[in-house]
C-alpha cells in the first residue's frame, strides 16, 4: 500500500477519518464548486498547495469510501467536481491541445563508424561496437 491520502490516518491497522482534514477536504470541494479556482479554494479550506496537488487531492477517489478508507464526499459532489474540471478545461480551451509525441519503436537500422579494434574481451568488444553507433534511424523517420 502507499501512503496514506490526506485526511485520513491509521490507527490499528484501520484507516479512520482525520477530522480537521476531511473538513478540509469538504471546504475544498465547496469552494471549488462555488467558483473559486484550485489554489485560492484550497488556501480557503485551509491547505497551502499548489494548483495541481489541490486537483489531484480532488480527483483521489478514495475519499468516496471502498473496502479500506471510508467516505469523506459523496459520490454526487465527486461527479459534480469532476464535471467542472472538464467544463473550465473546455472554457478555457485545454482540450485541443495536441501534444507533439514521438511514436514509441526501436530503430531498425544504424550508421556505425569503421571497426579497427578487436578485443578478446566479449565484453569489451561489445562496449567498443555500441560506442561506434554514429546514429538511429526509426523507421518512421524513413517515410
Amino acid at each position: 500500500m502507499g501512503h496514506t491520502p490526506y485526511g485520513y490516518t491509521i490507527k490499528n491497522g484501520k484507516a479512520v477519518i482525520n477530522e480537521e482534514q476531511s473538513e478540509q477536504i469538504k471546504r475544498l470541494y465547496k469552494n471549488y464548486l462555488s467558483g473559486m479556482s484550485l489554489k485560492k479554494a484550497a488556501a480557503e479550506a485551509g491547505m497551502e498547495t499548489y494548483h495541481c496537488s489541490a486537483k489531484r487531492l480532488m480527483q483521489n477517489k478514495h475519499y468516496l469510501g471502498d473496502n479500506f478508507y471510508p467516505a469523506i464526499i459523496d459520490k454526487d459532489t465527486f461527479d459534480k467536481a469532476s464535471a467542472e474540471f472538464l467544463r473550465r478545461a473546455i472554457l478555457l480551451g485545454r482540450l485541443h491541445r495536441k501534444a507533439k509525441v514521438k511514436p514509441s519503436s526501436a530503430p531498425t537500422s544504424f550508421t556505425m563508424a569503421k571497426i579497427v579494434k578487436q578485443y578478446k574481451d566479449p565484453k569489451l568488444q561489445a562496449e567498443y561496437l555500441y560506442s561506434l553507433i554514429e546514429s538511429e534511424v526509426y523507421e518512421w523517420q524513413l517515410s
